[in-house]
């Protein structure tokens, strides 16, 4: 058979454009972006388009280096000095959370299974294999939906929901392995042996990340690369290097490239914030191509038969299991809200994980693993559209969000500072009422501790003075240590009704 390279690249561009289509359409609905890309997939598939693709290792390896980008990518974006107040509750969802969750769900899915698809054949092991890949939540398209629509939740839950999530993978696929070479075991399972063996993985997987990440840092700092642009190319050899050597010495790669992107994301290093926004379109990109194979690999068709079982799970782990593994993780914190622990139980989002661990059994030859995957799929879809599409009005509903007064997001000046400045920067729209007092620069009313830096007008860009005359319509950017007076001074100037987003120095 003859591969026509054009015809493949042209088919995967219009794919990478409609997801693109659809993930703006859910950005501005608070539709998760998760689920358009996994439709625009199943649409393109046997099924739809007629799409052919069913190779699951091609499928696994694509879906291992994209949870690999994204992992590192959420570690280098989290801040421990945003979830030191609440690292204990994180790491415990994090780990005992999923442990509980998928013990019951494996008692659910058991007795569902029993009594609604008898000639699965599914026993108790493998309904906890099956539990095991759905542990996990998904912190991409929970957090996506939550800054669509500008919400920010009170109580610090956003860092530990965000620790919760960027930590909880690697304990569902030690689960899903252990449990998959249970049931492959010809002697029996050993179920000391497996403890024994997750336990391990754990604590060398976090070692390896904690110190290969240290040792990357001082690696990047002491080399001199005259190509400035290779220094992210040199942070992305970091992540493949950290999660494969990590597997080479029995730790688990996916908890020693979180915690690596942890610690080098809180690190200082040369051309720090260039690696970042590498990252951040890595991460995306990965998404997108992992949701998309994902999609690509499901028939439709073939959902059909496990929609009744695949429902009433789906409505145990919503209601049920995972609101209780929470309320019995969140006991030893007597100050957590029971409004909290409710929303966090709600954040339970199923996302492209669960679907990349189910296809391990697959690729394993586990009996009944088609079977599996397809009721991952179809709890995932639920999930996603059950607690999707209402995470902001649950949060509301409990009274937990809150929308802050922010200062403008640049649009006009493409300007980027260290992680060590600590202000905060955002643009002006000049208008008849700013010019009120006087047309120069000079004459508007700039809080102390205020510098108004570069000025737009008719597509070109200069540097004012005090004495720079302003026109109505300038866009002047503007950099300040005291955001709320700048705040206040915006409103004064009127700016007050132009969209809103906080734009630190980072």
């Amino acid at each position: 058979m003859v591969i026509n390279v054009e015809l493949v690249l042209f088919s995967i561009s219009i794919l990478f454009f409609l997801s693109i289509l659809a993930g703006k359409a859910g950005h501005k609905f608070g539709v998760p972006a998760l689920l358009l890309f996994l439709s625009v997939g199943m649409l393109s598939g046997s099924d739809g388009l007629g799409i052919e693709f069913q190779n699951i290792q091609i499928a696994q390896i694509i879906g291992t280096v994209a949870l690999c980008i994204i992992l590192f990518s959420g570690g280098m974006d989290t801040k421990i000095a945003d979830i030191r107040p609440v690292i204990a509750q994180g790491i415990i969802l994090a780990t005992i959370g999923v442990l509980l969750t998928a013990v019951l769900t494996g008692l659910a899915i058991w007795w569902v299974l029993g009594m609604t698809v008898e000639s699965a054949g599914i026993g108790f092991t493998a309904s906890l294999l099956l539990a095991a890949t759905m542990s996990s939540t998904d912190s991409a398209s929970v957090f996506s939906i939550l800054r669509s629509k500008s919400l920010h939740l009170k109580n610090n839950l956003r860092p530990m929901l965000e620790l919760e999530s960027g930590s909880n993978d690697p304990m569902a696929y030690i689960l899903t392995i252990t449990l998959i070479s249970i049931l492959q075991a010809e002697s029996g399972p050993n179920y000391w042996a497996a403890g024994g063996m997750l336990l391990m993985q754990l604590v060398v997987g976090g070692a390896a990340g904690y110190l290969l990440g240290r040792l990357a840092v001082r690696l990047i700092n002491r080399l001199d690369i005259d190509n400035a642009s290779l220094y992210p190319i040199l942070v992305f050899t970091v992540c493949i290097f950290i999660f494969s050597a990590t597997y080479f010495i029995k730790g688990n790669g996916y908890l020693a490239v979180y915690v690596g992107g942890l610690v080098i994301g809180n690190s200082r290093f040369v051309h720090k914030r260039s690696s970042l926004n590498f990252f951040d379109g890595m991460a995306w990109m990965s998404q997108l191509i992992m949701f998309l194979t994902l999609g690509l690999l499901v028939n439709p068709r073939e959902l059909v038969p496990i929609i009744i079982p695949g429902l009433i799970i789906s409505f145990l782990m919503i209601f049920v299991t995972r609101p209780l593994s929470v309320f019995l993780c969140m006991l030893p914190f007597r100050k957590m809200g029971f409004r909290d622990k409710v929303f966090i139980s709600w954040v339970g989002l199923r996302g492209a994980v669960p679907i990349i661990f189910a296809i391990l059994p697959l690729a394993a030859d586990v009996p009944h693993a088609q079977f599996m995957f397809n009721i991952v799929f179809f709890c995932t879809l639920v999930s996603l559209v059950v607690q999707g599409t209402s995470l902001p009005k649950v949060a509301v509903w409990l009274g937990l969000a809150e929308h802050p007064r922010e200062l403008q997001k640049l649009k006009d000046f493409d300007v980027e500072f260290s992680d060590e400045i600590k202000s905060v920067t955002t643009e002006v729209t000049i208008t008849a009422q700013a010019l009120a007092n006087g047309n120069r620069l000079m004459d508007l009313p700039l809080p102390d501790k205020t510098l108004a830096v570069m000025v737009k007008r008719d597509n070109k860009y200069f540097v004012p003075k005090g004495k720079t005359v302003l026109n109505e319509d300038d866009k002047v950017l503007i950099i300040t240590d005291d955001r709320e007076a700048l705040m206040q001074t915006m409103q004064n100037l009127g700016n007050s009704g132009a969209p809103v987003q906080t734009t630190p120095i980072l």
